[in-house]
C-alpha cells in the first residue's frame, strides 16, 4: 500500500491535488475531517481556530503523531493506494515514514492567489478578510512549539514540491507526470509481489476458462507453486476440450465446471506432499477463492493465510469454512472472476 501525504500553504490547492489521485484509484482520508469530527464531539463551532486549539491540544495529549496514526488506521482497512490530505507537523511525516510506503508532496502558491481561491471555495474556515487570512497563514506555517502547525517545516521535507500559480490544468498534468515516476519507481508490497508471480504461474495453465495459479509462501520464501491442469499423463483442456459437470447451487443457480483439471490450490499441495515440504503456518496465494474441496486441503495442512487476487463466484462456502477455522482470508479485489460458459 502506497500512501501520499500532502502538505502546503492554506488555499495553495492540496484539494486540487486530491481529485488528481481519486481519479487514479487513491482512497482519500483528510485530516481536517478528522478534526472536524473531534470539534463537534467537544461541541465547539467548526472554525479555523477551533481547528488548530484542538489539533494542537491532541497532539499535546495524544502525542504529535496522533492525528497521523488516526487516519493511517483507517487507510489501512482500505488495503488500497491512498492519499491523507494536510500534514502539518512533522512527527506526523516521521509516523508515516516508519509505518508505512510513504511519500509527502508539497504545494504553495502566490498568497493573493491563495486568499481568491478560499473565497471561491466559501467553507465555513475560510470566510475571512485578507488580513485575518495572513495572520492564520502565519501562524500556521511556522511554530517553535513541537506541538503545534509547522507547515513550512513540513514542505520542506517533501519528496515532490509543486508551485500552483497557474490553471488547474497545468497542475493536473504536473500531479500526473510526478504519479508517472512514483508508479514506475514503486516497489512492489510482499502480497502484491507473491501476487504478480502467481499471475505468471498461472500462465502454464492448460485450462483456459479461468487460468489459475497458486503460490505457497513462508517466511517470505515460496515453498511451492501450481496451477490448474490435467493429471500427469491426462489429455488437457486446451487439447481435447472442457469436461462439464453441472451443478446446482443452494440457491437454486445451475452453474458449469470443467472436472478435467487439478485446481491449482491441489496440485501445488500436491508438490509439497511429494517434496515432504510441510506447509503449516504457511500462506497461500492464488487468483480467486478456492473451492469447497481445495479450502478443506488447505485447512488440513495448517495454512494460516489465504490470499486470492479476486472473488469465485461459488466462494460463500469457502469463506465460512475458513472464518469457522480461523484462516486468514484477504481479498485484493472484490469483484467476481468472470470466465465463459460459467
Amino acid at each position: 500500500m502506497l500512501v501520499i501525504g500532502i502538505t502546503g500553504s492554506i488555499g495553495a490547492g492540496k484539494g486540487s491535488i486530491v481529485n488528481v489521485l481519486k481519479k487514479s484509484g487513491f482512497v482519500h482520508f483528510s485530516a481536517r475531517e478528522f478534526l472536524v469530527e473531534k470539534i463537534k464531539e467537544l461541541g465547539l463551532d467548526v472554525n479555523r481556530d477551533t481547528m488548530t486549539l484542538v489539533a494542537n491540544r491532541l497532539r499535546s495529549d495524544q502525542g504529535n503523531d496522533f492525528i497521523a496514526r488516526g487516519l493511517l488506521e483507517k487507510a489501512k482497512k482500505e488495503n488500497n493506494n491512498c492519499v491523507i490530505e494536510s500534514i502539518r507537523n512533522v512527527k506526523e511525516i516521521d509516523y508515516l515514514k516508519e509505518n508505512t510506503q510513504f511519500i509527502l508532496f508539497s504545494i504553495d502558491a502566490d498568497i493573493k492567489t491563495r486568499y481568491k481561491r478560499i473565497k471561491a471555495r466559501k467553507s465555513e474556515t475560510d470566510n475571512v478578510d485578507f488580513k485575518t487570512f495572513v495572520a492564520n497563514d502565519q501562524r500556521e506555517m511556522d511554530s517553535k512549539d513541537e506541538n503545534k502547525q509547522n507547515i513550512r517545516s513540513c514542505m520542506e521535507r517533501a519528496d515532490f514540491t509543486f508551485l500552483n500559480n497557474g490553471t488547474m490544468e497545468d497542475l493536473d498534468e504536473e500531479v500526473k507526470k510526478v504519479l508517472a515516476i512514483i508508479q514506475h519507481k514503486e516497489r512492489p508490497s510482499w502480497d502484491k509481489y507473491f501476487l504478480e508471480i502467481v499471475s505468471v504461474v498461472a500462465k502454464r495453465a492448460t485450462c483456459n476458462r479461468g487460468r489459475s495459479g497458486c503460490v505457497i509462501v513462508k517466511d517470505k520464501q515460496i515453498l511451492v507453486t501450481g496451477y490448474v491442469g490435467s493429471p500427469n499423463g491426462l489429455p488437457h483442456c486446451d487439447e481435447v476440450g472442457h469436461l462439464f459437470k453441472k451443478m446446482i447451487d443452494d440457491d437454486g443457480n445451475v452453474s458449469n465446471h470443467c472436472v478435467r483439471t487439478v485446481h491449482a490450490e491441489q496440485n501445488a499441495i500436491c508438490q509439497a506432499a511429494k517434496r515432504g515440504i510441510a506447509l503449516d503456518g504457511a500462506t497461500l496465494y492464488c487468483t480467486m477463492t478456492p473451492c469447497r474441496t481445495c479450502a478443506m486441503m488447505i485447512i488440513n495442512c495448517g495454512i494460516k493465510r489465504v490470499v486470492c487476487q479476486n472473488k469465485y463466484h461459488s466462494g460463500s462456502e469457502t469463506e465460512q469454512l475458513f472464518k469457522d477455522s480461523k484462516i486468514v482470508l484477504d481479498f485484493v479485489c472484490n469483484d467476481v472472476l468472470k470466465y465463459d460458459n460459467q
